[in-house]
């Protein structure tokens, strides 16, 4: 007898159908064969299965047992067939009549007991249940806060093998889950760090202003303990707050990797990646076979942050090019290729020198000068260039840690955020960008044209730092969103100088 049920397989952060088809016929000897590419957490399943059974009340079928997961050519590595083929045998051997698993999609990894245990990648699989029109998606309650957040398609819980036996033969009523998205985003979306635990460094803040208005990528230069940490840690409280649309994409990442909180059902706050400096290139840009994400992809509309950035490996820092100009990284193999989004915002900090001291007037710098050069020129000149804004973070004087009141917070500073980007939205709102750190050559010569005052400021930096075509372009995006920021529709004579102000490394070394 035949049975046949529908599954999912993650191919990065992309769920692909897979045909769960089980077979079993009269054979002298009991065995049980699995057919379909499967990888080894798959074969291995027909253990786990066979013992699920037996624990839940049910027995094993004395004959042979074929089991085809179609199509043939796609390789399947999960724990998630579990459930789907138990089900299978079931049907396939008479022991249940499943009423209604024609247009349902079975996803579950199952324990020795039968209990169910959670699968990664459960929100992708339940976007392509939603978007083949199934009925329904049976998942493990593990799981079922994160598949519910897909509308239109209906998710219903089981914690058992004999649960879902239950509800597939129509003897068990089980109401699909929901979530409530606003309740979700109000319980999670409360973040601890805030600006105004930061004394002094306005320079610095007004750069990271500049940076979440426009979503520009910016380099800090100081000594230890000048406050770069501190700083960068505190650039997601001023980002706008993560839209529907932009939940769901981070989610399936971090769901993709199983790294969701158990029971949390969205990202609600942009993430804020720190990878060691000694990460190596699969780590940071993401890699393996088949394909999985990286540090770059888990930073996707959040921030990713490398603290004494000379430090890391500069064969793995090259690797952010890609991704920085255009928002995705590709990975190639032999056998497939995976494009994962990678839309971030980097924030780098490095020392002014291998001894860190070179600009802190308080303490001596031990470094000569070829040892300086070598340590700056570990990060190579297209990839500064691809950084917006290079800002110097000075020591604070302890006047300034002992005596200076708060400044603003993080909400309010938010609130100027938040005004800039949507005179970018506005801008943008037929073209497809939003926001100036991602304007295209195209939209640079519409939206930033510069009157003759303004563009011999410009010509004047451009000759004297020996700016290159891209640097010419960063400057005016920066422009673009310091005007922005003063809700100015025109890019003004100083709005051009403080953009140049804030290339630091190409005043001071580059040149």
């Amino acid at each position: 007898m035949l049975a046949k049920l529908f599954s999912y397989t993650l191919l990065g952060i992309d769920a692909a159908p897979v045909e769960v088809e089980v077979d079993v016929s009269p054979a002298n000897m009991p065995k049980t064969v699995l057919v379909g590419l499967a990888e080894a957490a798959v074969k291995e399943s027909s253990y786990r299965v066979e013992r699920a059974l037996v624990n839940s009340g049910y027995r094993r079928p004395a004959d042979r047992v074929v089991i085809n997961l179609a199509p043939a050519d796609l390789k399947k590595d999960a724990g998630g067939f579990d459930l789907p083929i138990a089900l299978g045998i079931l049907a396939a051997s008479g022991q249940a009549a499943l009423d209604r698993p024609g247009n349902f999609a079975v996803i579950g990894e199952l324990a020795l007991t039968g209990e169910t245990r959670p699968v990664k990648g459960i929100l992708s699989m339940t976007l392509q249940a939603a978007a083949e029109n199934r009925d329904g998606v049976l998942v493990p309650r593990a799981n079922a806060a994160e598949a519910a957040v897909v509308e239109g398609i209906a998710v219903h819980p089981v914690g058992s093998l004999a649960e879902a036996v239950g509800f597939l033969s129509g003897q068990l009523d089980m109401d699909p889950v929901s979530v409530d998205l606003d309740e979700v985003f109000a319980r999670h979306a409360h973040m601890e760090e805030d600006f105004v635990d930061v004394k002094g460094q306005d320079y610095a803040k007004r750069a990271l202003l500049i940076a979440a208005a426009g979503n520009h990528n910016i380099l800090m230069i100081g000594p230890p303990g000048s406050g770069k940490t501190l700083l960068a840690k505190r650039l997601p409280t001023i980002l706008p707050p993560l839209t529907p649309a932009e939940s769901l994409e981070t989610t399936r990442i971090y769901s993709s990797m199983g790294m969701l909180q158990p029971g949390q059902a969205l990202m609600a706050i942009r993430p804020f990646c720190t990878p060691h400096h000694s990460v190596s290139d699969a780590g940071l840009v993401g890699g393996g076979n088949p394909p999985q994400p990286g540090q770059i992809s888990m930073s996707h509309k959040g921030v990713l942050f490398l603290d004494e950035m000379p430090e890391f490996n500069r064969k793995t820092l090259e690797v952010l090019r890609q991704p920085l100009e255009e928002g995705r990284v590709t990975i190639s193999r032999a056998m497939n290729t995976a494009t994962f989004p990678a839309d971030f915002i980097l924030v780098a900090a490095m020392n002014p020198c291998p001894c860190g001291y070179r600009s802190d007037p308080r303490r001596a710098c031990s470094c000569s000068p070829p040892q300086v050069e070598k340590y700056l020129s570990r990060i190579s000149g297209p990839l500064l260039d691809r950084i917006d804004l290079h800002v110097e973070v000075p020591a604070v004087p302890f006047t300034q840690l002992a005596e200076m009141p708060p400044g603003a917070t993080s909400a309010d500073i938010r609130t100027q955020v938040l005004e800039a980007r949507a005179r970018q939205s506005h801008r943008f709102a037929r073209e497809g960008t939003l926001v100036n750190g991602r304007m295209t050559p195209r939209q640079l010569r519409k939206h930033c044209k510069l009157k003759p005052e303004a563009m011999s400021i410009l010509k004047a930096a451009m000759e004297e730092l020996g700016l290159s075509a891209r640097a010419h372009d960063k400057v005016l995006r920066v422009a673009r969103t310091i005007a922005d920021l003063e809700a100015d529709d025109e890019i003004k004579p100083q709005h051009i100088a403080e953009a140049v102000g804030y290339r630091s490394l190409d005043r001071s070394v580059w040149v």
